[in-house]
């Protein structure tokens, strides 16, 4: 907001250092100086003084004290400035050049700033690095449950965050559409419902997570299991191995009957992208890249990268620590391709990793996955870099834990799985509930749309408000109380806002632009105010950190400054002068948890 100030300056410190015969800076940073109650920026005259005491040994052989001569010249260069308009005053200390806000002006200038960028406030320049961030991969022929919800909704706001800061953003999904887990379903299907489809999107989706339930029971062993039950599962276990040996041979009735139920999992989960407000660029497909991959693993083996074993009986191996040198043990050896030609996890991986870099051109790529997968991520970027792609070093693995519920764990094989669907769905009712009493007023039409909105941000911030590497219990009392750390009460306090500013066009106040805050601001608009201007400072840090969590916190900070100005600050009853500045500062206070919340994909309603 004060760059045009910092270039001025900038440039007179470097004419002060020509008149003196001093070295031209190579760069002059400047940084916020910590918040005491005033704002300011500083400059170190550190290095300066370095390239000072390196040019007079050279000369003379003499040493410099660098510490004392950086507080010289910071001393020489405030009395050089003398006054600057817009500062309220100047000071060196300890090396360091400090230049102080007039308070009404950097708060003036911090609201305009705002209320003219609008929803644009916060956002980066456009950076040069394109960035692919790739979440939201269930396996298909399940249903979406509350898990897959928080890889989804981490993996969402870890996009439009990095977008917000300035890059060229790409959303990808990997959905694992192949392997033992489907053809389980394909079997089970085939076996016993062949021809049977229940109507509607989820039903369908859900539907075959219970067919999944019912093919592990039954070709799972039991403890009581009789002869005749052996044989049956035996028989059932055989039949299923022949149905993935007809998958991977092309077989064409169960490549048709794979890809019918794959598209009833795709339509469920585009549904709840909609719902989320995910809108994908690139979709992938596990299936797409299994036979690629085979043909990279023939190359690492020609580079010298992986060994071969499978004359042996074994498998092709990277040893990764030993390919770069390490003598202790730190990422291990990796499987590439099994004995039998038969790719994993990995294989695929390295196949989508090359599409990413050659095909989409990524800089950077995110992957947004389980936090138990760490090591396998580094694996798989060490052998990247192995492989000889720059981009290995840019690539970043964002883990997050497990969900689980009050009453317990998750699992999908016993069929213990809570539905997003259901979720969503329990919110909704919920968030009626609480209307239908705070707010009976609100049209039917108009509180069903609030409830969807509130519901849903209820959710997501509950996943983003906790660190994406912790496991979350998730708790919807918790989630959808309007008095604590949640979605609903940022969400309130932008209504809020929105109140003040009704009731005050109500009243015939008319808004103005040009207004001074040329009176002694109150501790809770100082507060207010500084967390504003540190916005784009925070959005650049939370996406070089990839950490939707300091966004998520400085939408609670600012909604909780807000209540406190609320609180001490009298905004309508106010004298005419300060009421108007003071709209002003509402206006853009809720501009700015506006911009939070949608970086976090959660929408604010116009009224709760």
């Amino acid at each position: 907001m004060f760059e045009h100030e910092q270039q001025k300056i900038s440039e007179r410190i470097r004419s002060f250092c020509v008149q003196n015969d001093l070295p031209q800076p190579v760069e002059i940073a400047w940084s916020p100086v910590p918040f005491s109650g005033e704002w300011g920026i500083s400059t170190s005259f550190f290095q300066l003084a370095a390239q000072e005491a390196r040019q007079i040994k050279e000369r003379t052989g003499q040493g410099v004290n660098v510490p004392q001569r950086a507080q010289e010249i910071a001393a020489s260069v405030a009395e050089y400035l003398g006054k600057v308009p817009g500062f309220s005053r100047i000071e060196a200390v300890k090396g360091y050049l400090n230049l102080y806000f007039s308070s009404s002006e950097y708060a003036r200038r911090v609201v305009d700033t705002v209320l003219a960028q609008g929803r644009r406030f916060g956002a980066g320049e456009p950076k040069s690095d394109r960035v692919m961030v790739e979440y939201a991969q269930p396996n298909t022929h399940h249903s979406f449950h509350i898990g897959h919800a928080r890889n989804a909704i981490l993996g969402e706001a870890m996009a439009r965050l990095v977008e917000f800061a300035g890059y060229e953003t790409i959303r990808a999904t990997y959905p694992g559409d192949i392997g033992l887990g489907v053809i389980t379903v394909l079997w089970a299907y085939d076996r016993f419902y062949k021809g049977q489809e229940p109507q509607g999107i989820h039903e369908r989706g859900q539907w075959l997570l219970k067919i999944y339930v019912e093919a592990t029971s039954l070709l799972e062993k039991k403890e009581d299991e009789t002869e005749e039950d052996k044989k049956r599962r035996e028989s059932y276990e055989q039949e299923r191995r022949e149905m993935l040996r007809k998958w991977d041979a092309g077989d064409p009735y169960v490549r048709q009957l794979w890809k019918e139920t794959r598209q009833w999992s795709l339509d469920e989960l585009e549904d709840i992208f909609d719902i989320l407000g995910i809108h994908m660029d690139v979709w992938f497909f596990e299936s797409d890249v299994d036979e690629p991959s085979k043909a990279i693993v023939d190359e690492l083996i020609r580079l010298g990268i992986a060994e071969d074993e499978r004359p042996f009986g074994g498998a092709v191996i990277v040893k990764i620590d030993e390919k770069l040198g390490l003598k202790k043990e730190k990422y291990r050896t990796n499987v590439i391709l099994r004995s039998d030609g038969t790719t994993l996890y990995l294989t695929k991986d390295l196949a989508l990793a090359k599409v990413k870099f050659e095909r989409y051109h990524v800089d950077r790529s995110v992957y947004v996955i389980d936090v138990r997968q760490s090591l396998y991520m580094q694996q798989v970027f060490k052998i990247l870099e192995l492989w000889g792609f720059p981009q290995a070093a840019k690539c970043h693995h964002l883990g997050y834990g497990f969900v689980s519920l009050p009453e317990g764990a998750m699992s999908a094989r016993r069929g213990r799985v809570v539905l997003f669907k259901d979720v969503l769905d329990d919110a909704e009712r919920r968030v009626l509930s609480v209307i239908a009493e705070k707010n009976p007023s609100l049209s039917g039409e108009v509180r069903q749309e609030v409830a969807r909105q509130v519901g849903l941000g209820a959710l997501k911030y509950a996943m983003l408000s906790v660190d994406n590497n912790k496991d979350i219990v998730f708790d919807w009392d918790a989630a959808l109380n309007f008095d604590g750390h949640t979605g609903p009460y940022i969400q309130y306090a932008a209504v809020r806002c929105n109140s003040i500013l009704r009731k005050a066009s109500a009243e015939g106040i008319e808004l103005q632009e040009d207004v001074a805050f040329d009176y002694a601001l109150d501790a809770a608009e100082v507060q207010l105010i500084d967390l504003i201007s540190r916005m784009p400072s925070e959005v650049q840090r939370a996406a070089n950190e990839y950490k939707p969590l300091t966004i998520a916190n400085l939408a609670y900070d600012l909604a909780r400054a807000l209540n406190d100005f609320y609180d001490r600050c009298p905004v309508l009853k106010a004298e005419p002068d300060i009421r108007l500045a003071r709209l002003r500062l509402v206006m853009a206070a809720r501009q700015a948890i506006v911009n939070t919340l949608a970086i976090l994909g959660i929408e604010t309603p116009d009224a709760m």
